[in-house]
């Protein structure tokens, strides 16, 4: 069902009418949005005329599109304002806290000084000097001092200072090296066959042996001579010597610089 309108400037179906507003032919200004409700209230209650409940939410959606397209043109909004407008009101903005501040500044500074001058208040100034018989005598700093002891002191300023020198023997020194120690357990493994970790340092009693033979391991696993394994983890490191050469070359071992 199309609702026909009746207004002083429109006079046809309402979907035309809100297309006519859209497209700037017809003001929504001179469209009174009252009659147009009132007519279709008069519509509703004529129990001759049947209204599908679709033909009446498309008409309620419409009479809100033209509430709310006239409610903008009749409400002062930011669309309403031109934009050198705007910008004089900013730069006024602008002006009003910077004095704001400005003000602020020198409220702080007053109160300063009241608290200078409350201070000052509680003290009492001296009005009278030192009486005229008081004499002050300084004392001879060089009472008793000779020209040969202001010479000696003079030489013992300018004299060089001796160089502080940091001795180190009292600190103990491990001699034990991963050269040395590649080379002892390159001749201990083989006999020894499979063995952990933990079980080849548990005579060990200092903890800069147990790094030396660990890194040790390392350098012989990676010359191909012995397999490390782990079984889980955090376990035991079991190792295993792998070298079948009897005649294994010790000199080029003795040679390792790692």
């Amino acid at each position: 069902m199309t609702f026909v309108v009746t207004t002083p400037s429109f006079n046809g179906p309402i979907e035309l009418l809100l297309q006519l507003i859209s497209s700037h032919e017809v003001d929504i200004l001179d469209v009174p949005i009252a009659p147009i409700v009132d007519a279709f209230v008069a519509v509703l209650k004529d129990d001759a005329i049947v209204i599908e409940v679709e033909d009446l939410s498309d008409f309620l959606l419409i009479a809100a599109i033209l509430v709310e397209m006239k409610s903008t043109r009749l409400l002062p909004g930011r669309d309403n304002t031109e934009p050198d407008e705007e910008f004089v009101g900013w730069e006024e903005r602008d002006v009003l806290l910077a004095r704001l501040l400005e003000l602020r500044t020198y409220a702080a500074l007053s109160d300063s000084f009241t608290e200078l001058f409350d201070r000052a208040a509680r003290s009492i100034a001296r009005i009278k000097g030192i009486d005229d018989g008081f004499v002050i005598d300084p004392p001879d700093l060089l009472a008793g001092v000779s020209i040969a002891q202001l010479a000696a002191a003079y030489l013992r300023g300018i004299e060089d200072k001796p160089v502080p020198v940091v001795r180190l023997n009292h600190v103990t020194v491990d001699a034990v090296t991963v050269a040395e120690t590649v080379v002892s357990l390159a001749q201990r493994l083989p006999s020894m066959g499979k063995i952990t970790f933990r079980k080849l340092t548990e005579g060990l009693l200092t903890r800069i042996e147990i790094i030396v033979h660990f890194l040790a391991l390392l350098e012989l696993c990676k010359l191909g001579h012995l397999d490390l394994g782990q079984g889980t983890t955090f376990g035991e490191v079991e190792i295993e010597w792998i070298d079948n050469d009897d005649s294994l070359n010790l000199e080029r071992i003795d040679t390792y610089e790692g």
